[in-house]
């Protein structure tokens, strides 16, 4: 693999291990307009699917600051993990 694909690896894992206990705490956009337009109650407690990291917090850990952090990190290795994935599955139905 190219040597610049692990270095956008590394640069991606250190803004999200630094980046991510900033990150704002207050609504997203989806979020924001069902508190404007009055149907935020309609949404279920009990959420559809089990997160393995709710609330963006790596459960087990007690520092709100490294949980954060960590999710941010599992995250990014997710995402490049199935980016990966996806690239190596089109690069053999090109080649």
């Amino acid at each position: 693999m190219n040597k610049w694909v692990w270095v956008g690896l590394a640069i991606s894992l250190a803004v999200a291990a630094v980046l991510s206990p900033f990150a704002s705490p207050w609504p997203d956009g989806l979020e924001r307009v069902a508190e404007d337009l009055g149907f935020d109650e309609l949404a279920s407690e009990i959420p559809a699917l089990a997160s393995p990291i709710p609330d963006y917090l790596v459960p087990g850990i007690s520092s709100e600051g490294l949980a954060t952090s960590l999710a941010g990190i599992i995250g990014t290795i997710l995402v490049f993990g199935i980016a990966l994935g996806l690239a190596k599955v089109v690069g053999e139905r090109r080649g």
